[in-house]
């Protein structure tokens, strides 16, 4: 007995505890904060899902009815990093998509539904992190499987993609307008010397209150939303326009150094008039002499872009006047009229103006806009009026374009389409769960267990049309399994159906998009094992 004592004294040294309570709770912690991020918008998922309203706390007391994920996130006030962490998810996802914002954020929540699970059925963190990355891997393969190539020339698929874009919006009641508005404003700006990009910032909205979301237009040149400048009686059309763009001020000008003139003698105020009358007048007959008779003036910071005097001035030589131009708007301005802008009074020549047959103002709901058509060699830019009852539905009309805008960007980039209404989340969750069987020890286990979460997206579909959601996606999965890979939920008719005919289409990348961002989100969450504060 005693030599099997001293035999076993050894090995007692040896051993060490290990106290992990603290990592499991931090990471415990972590994993419940970003579920609840993920429950919250949940139930806005999809055509059928609900809207948020979200109020500001300050004095503004500013209200926004939305369920778009990316916006509802932006706004949410998320103190716990894993919860901030769930909401830049939300917008990675809209800067490299566009769409999909809640798509991405409920499949994080979902696969951090089954981390709690792996962790305490012994699986390694590392070791569950290491396995969603090729999860990802495998999933984005399966989608491009799926895939259907298409051509920007096919005009009927891109109005049906943007369409199921603008189904799960606010303002769906007007996809059948707003799709196909979306679809010629993206292509009207896609230069053919470089087919495989869209810049948004060519697209300009422009909203004003009044009419419905029936009334929104798109424009073959541009608006502004403000008044011609009718001070001293100018004119409010011109036809067969010659327009400059001005950087500089039509004022008396100042000295670069704060001082104050005193004038005690009339016949020097009298000629300290004359002058300012004299420098006006001149930089006016500089402007007519060049042919121009519309002036749009860029908004000064220093001193009054324009004084009462230069715009009766102006008003005489019969010139249109659109102030107060904001700084940031130039550059769409100049490529649209395609005209370079004027820095100087010294630099104002016929070269550099713009041609359009009408400039006008008109009257637009509860207010007027200057409208420019007919530009000659117009750039490839477009703009879109936006009208609506109320600035909610305006807002939310404007978001909604932007996510439908965004939809036709994924398919310039990469011009495949595939199947919606949960279908490809189905047919990636089984033959991940197929290929989990092939593979050994813990990473199997790993990978059977988040390839049955992705199942999350169709339930919610279901949930939130009112659907049975265990009945629903037990058929789909039996529908999939028998070769069915394009069946989908239908909300509308309330059953499954081939999808594809359904016209329920979305982009490639949205989807490749989601998964990969969804998994590396959670990757990183579920490597965290403590939380430092640094004062």
């Amino acid at each position: 007995m005693a030599a099997a004592a001293a035999a076993t004294a050894p090995s007692r040294k040896t051993e060490t505890y290990t106290d992990t309570k603290r990592r499991d709770d931090v990471r415990g912690a972590n994993i419940a904060a970003a579920r609840a991020v993920a429950d919250a918008v949940r139930t806005s998922l999809g055509p059928r899902g609900m809207d948020k309203m979200i109020s500001s706390g300050d004095q503004a007391q500013e209200v926004i009815i939305t369920n778009d994920g990316a916006t509802i996130l932006s706004r949410m006030a998320l103190l716990q990093p894993a919860a901030r962490m769930l909401a830049e998810l939300s917008r990675s996802q809209d800067a490299a998509a566009g769409d999909g914002t809640t798509t991405v954020v409920v499949l994080a929540g979902s696969l951090l539904r089954r981390a709690p699970s792996l962790l305490s059925a012994g699986a390694h963190p590392t070791a569950a992190a290491d396995a969603l990355h090729r999860l990802a891997t495998r999933a984005v393969e399966i989608l491009h499987a799926m895939s259907i190539p298409i051509e920007l020339s096919d005009r009927e698929s891109l109005v049906k993609s943007a369409s199921t874009a603008l189904n799960s919006k606010v303002v769906s009641q007007y996809s059948t307008l707003l799709s196909p508005l979306a679809v010629d404003a993206a292509l009207s700006v896609v230069d053919p010397a470089h087919p495989d990009l869209l810049d948004l910032r060519d697209i300009r909205i422009v909203k004003k209150l009044g009419g419905t979301v029936d009334d929104t237009e798109l424009v073959r040149g541009l608006i502004f939303d403000k008044k011609a400048s009718h001070a001293a009686g100018g004119p409010a059309r011109v036809e067969n326009a010659k327009i400059a763009v001005i950087q500089f001020q039509i004022s008396p000008p100042k000295t670069d150094i704060e001082q104050s003139v005193i004038v005690s003698d009339y016949a020097q105020m009298d000629r300290i008039l004359r002058e300012e009358r004299n420098y006006i007048l001149g930089m006016v007959k500089k402007i007519k002499a060049a042919g121009c008779n519309v002036l749009l003036i860029q908004k000064s910071i220093l001193r009054d872009a324009v004084t009462d005097l230069s715009l009766h001035y102006l008003a005489k030589a019969k010139i249109l006047v659109v102030k107060d131009v904001e700084r940031d708007e130039i550059e769409f301005i100049t490529k649209t009229l395609n005209c370079l802008p004027i820095a100087n009074i010294e630099h104002f020549r016929t070269d550099k103006l713009g041609y359009a047959d009408v400039v006008e103002e008109i009257s637009v709901g509860e207010g007027k806009v200057v409208k420019i058509t007919g530009i000659r060699d117009m750039g490839r830019t477009a703009t879109v009026l936006v009208r609506g009852s109320n600035q909610l539905v305006i807002d939310e009309a404007e978001r909604s374009l932007h996510d439908a805008l965004c939809v036709i960007r994924c398919l310039v980039n990469k011009r495949f389409l595939i199947a919606g209404g949960g279908a490809p989340e189905i047919e990636m969750s089984m033959q991940l769960a197929a290929w989990a069987k092939e593979l050994r020890g813990m990473e199997s286990y790993c990978i059977k267990e988040f390839a049955e979460a992705l199942e999350v997206i169709p339930y919610t579909l279901a949930e939130n049309a009112g659907l049975n959601p265990i009945s629903i996606v037990t058929e789909l999965r039996n529908r999939h399994a028998r070769g069915e890979k394009n069946a989908g939920i239908n909300v509308r008719k309330g059953q499954i159906t081939n999808i594809l005919e359904e016209n329920v289409v979305q982009p490639l990348l949205v989807s490749t998009s989601a998964i990969t961002l969804a998994c590396e989100c959670v990757r990183m969450i579920l490597k965290i094992d403590d939380i430092v504060t640094v004062r």
